[in-house]
């Protein structure tokens, strides 16, 4: 489904190649590795997710923090959000192909920062002993 009230008829937009900005890469990574966005789509890769389960989950995020990472990454095309006409009206997230696609890539950062955590504390008490 799309964003919006389910009863409400989406319009196709057409993009116009020149209106386009140039996304670089650099931009694409600061938003998917921003503080918050790697936890909120770990968790809408699984299915749906409603705005609250996702306040629970992600371990420390604002509201309003919660509400800016989400309109980003569906902004991006990484997220797509439905409001069910129902009162109070239901909303749920889910990811995009684009961003189940990029879960691969992310459980693989996931995996190596779980083998190199440990060393990675270790030269941290080294450093800070050394330049303490």
């Amino acid at each position: 489904m799309s964003q919006g009230n389910i009863d409400v008829p989406v319009q196709a937009v057409e993009v116009d190649p020149e209106k386009l900005d140039v996304c670089t890469v650099l931009e694409v990574i600061n938003r998917i590795s921003g503080k918050w966005a790697i936890g909120i789509l770990l968790e809408a890769t699984r299915g749906p997710v409603r705005f609250t389960e996702l306040e629970r989950s992600v371990e420390g995020i604002s509201r309003r923090m919660l509400t800016l990472t989400l309109r980003n990454l569906e902004r991006d095309g990484l997220l797509v959000r439905t409001v069910y006409p129902t009162v109070p009206p239901r909303v749920e997230y889910e990811a995009t192909p684009m961003a189940k696609e990029l879960y691969q890539s992310l459980n693989g950062l996931l995996g190596w920062a779980e083998r190199h955590r440990d060393e990675i504390a270790a030269a941290r008490v080294v450093y800070d002993a050394q330049a303490g």
